[in-house]
């Protein structure tokens, strides 16, 4: 079928980004011309962009990997002869990692592959909103190479893949995507939430004025009194459109019909089984391999220090929650946010085992090398998207949740901190008008169910925001803008501040002239 076709053709192009900065002069035989994609085949090609985003930032080796492996809300051990995978997971973790780092250098290659085929799609003549969605998807692309690597990549519509993509660094390129996003909004859609939409573009600006000081001073960063307004502003807009609201259960903005319930969303990757991304990996790569049928692979964990944020009586940190065509857990165990101590099977409310038969009691102590006999129970698991149980029992590689970039809490949480940095308070949409009325307003709604605090401020806030938004790829970011990325944790020391940016893959570095390699690399 020909939409198959131009549908895999995006695809294949998301994959040639890594292949851009080659010096040869060459014709690439794979590139689609103009005569070959009709007007009507643009939706399929503007489908593969999206589909694009799937691999990168959904699962648990890319993005998420970069973002929270190498903060103080993931630990990935190794196990015994489990997990030591050339120790590409420890040089995150212990911030070691060099240019030719496996995840460092493929998360790279994916999220430049975004920008490419979106860019591509561009000289194709699309409609006004095709354009305008695809502009927002190698905004949104080239924010995140941005916030890791601060190099983003760029060419012209239809430019020559033998010729060199050209760069723009730090506030340049921040610049850059600001302009594309106010250039963009008027021809985007109001929904849904699974598309680029006008309040996708106000999220990801809201992001972009509130890290303006960390892209052009990461160790030392000042935040602008006007750019702080600018995050109030788009807060409030969004806040406004009465759109969003909290969902009566946290998890329910995560779970496998997160689609039709999750009303805190504001921007999906919409999932199907048989048509999604490695979603299911966050709940497969922290489960035991006897927690059937999840049949996990038993790596990373929370440290304990993350656990300890929360309030026994914080909904955030765990429940029983239940998921249609599910087991029934008669028990009522927690099966989403942290699971600690004795594990059971979730139908029949047995005792789990570990492989060598002692009962799976997962413990708070965890360290990066484990080699005991109880290896197998180390660690505190955190589960953020409920376990789409119809689909595990199809087998594959499918799940039904859409994976959540953008939401509600997010918002009022970078509303709050832009007052605390010394943006101007308003009060939009009975959420308060003082910062720790915003947080206090997310705190202490009965889906969290925590106390309200009693005073605010950037060390509480930094603390709401690994709390809320654990396990959603933002903790790095946020360690950064708030000045603790570097400090010594769990097996960690004190980090050079060259590890602030990741480093340019140096296969990348190796052939693109226009690349210099970032600082202590």
């Amino acid at each position: 079928m020909r939409y198959s076709k131009i549908a895999c053709a995006a695809a294949v192009l998301a994959l040639l980004q890594a292949a851009t900065s080659c010096e040869i002069d060459e014709t690439l035989e794979g590139q689609l011309t103009e005569s070959q994609v009709r007007r009507g085949e643009l939706t399929s090609l503007l489908q593969g962009v999206y589909n694009a985003q799937r691999e990168p930032i959904q699962g648990h080796v890319s993005v998420f990997a970069l973002q929270e492996v190498s903060t103080d809300s993931r630990i990935m051990p190794t196990r015994g002869p489990d997990w030591d995978d050339n120790g590409k997971w420890r040089q995150l973790y212990n911030h070691t990692w060099d240019a030719n780092n496996e995840r460092v250098r493929e998360t790279y290659t994916q999220l430049n592959g975004i920008i490419y085929a979106s860019t591509d799609l561009l000289r194709f003549s699309p409609s006004p909103q095709q354009e305008a969605e695809s502009r927002f998807l190698r905004a949104w692309a080239m924010f995140l190479v941005l916030d890791l690597y601060d190099q983003v990549l760029y060419r012209e519509p239809g430019e020559n893949l033998s010729e060199l993509a050209r760069v723009r660094k730090g506030t340049e390129a921040l610049d850059y995507i600001v302009s594309e996003l106010n250039a963009i909004q008027a021809n985007l859609p109001d929904a849904p939430v699974s598309r680029a939409t006008k309040d996708a573009t106000k999220v990801l600006l809201m992001k972009c004025y509130l890290n303006k000081g960390v892209y052009a001073n990461r160790q030392s960063p000042t935040f602008a009194a006007a750019d702080m307004n600018q995050v109030i502003r788009l807060a409030d807009e969004i806040i406004n459109t009465g759109k969003y609201s909290f969902t009566p259960n946290y998890f329910d903005n995560f779970a496998p019909n997160n689609g039709a319930i999750g009303r805190e969303n504001i921007f999906t990757q919409a999932n199907t089984f048989g048509n999604s991304g490695p979603v299911r990996d966050l709940w497969k790569f922290v489960s035991h391999y006897n927690m059937r049928p999840v049949d996990g692979y038993n790596g990373p964990a929370a440290p304990a220090e993350l656990y300890d944020l929360f309030e026994a009586t914080d909904k955030r940190r765990g429940v029983a929650y239940d998921i249609a065509g599910g087991p029934a857990n008669p028990g009522r165990r927690i099966n989403v946010g942290f699971l600690i101590g004795q594990q059971y099977n979730l139908a029949t409310d047995a005792p789990l085992t570990t492989r060598g038969g002692a009962p799976l009691a997962f413990t708070k102590e965890i360290n990066l090398f484990e080699t005991g006999a109880d290896l197998e129970a180390k660690g505190i698991r955190p589960i953020k998207y409920p376990v789409d149980y119809p689909s595990e029992a199809k087998g594959g590689n499918g799940a039904e949740n859409d994976h959540v970039s953008f939401r509600l809490a997010d918002v009022l949480l970078m509303k709050a901190e832009a007052i605390l940095r010394g943006g101007t308070p308003t009060n939009a949409g009975g959420f308060g008008g003082t910062a720790l009325a915003i947080v206090n307003s997310l705190r202490t709604h009965p889906s969290r169910g925590a106390s309200a605090l009693t005073s605010l401020n950037l060390d509480a806030l930094l603390a709401e925001r690994g709390r809320e938004l654990y396990s959603e790829s933002w903790r790095r970011q946020d360690m950064i803008r708030f000045g603790k990325f570097l400090l010594a944790r769990k097996d960690k020391p004190q980090s050079d501040p060259k590890y602030l940016i990741y480093p340019v893959p140096q296969t990348q570095v190796d052939v693109n002239r226009n690349i210099t390699q970032n600082p202590g690399y």
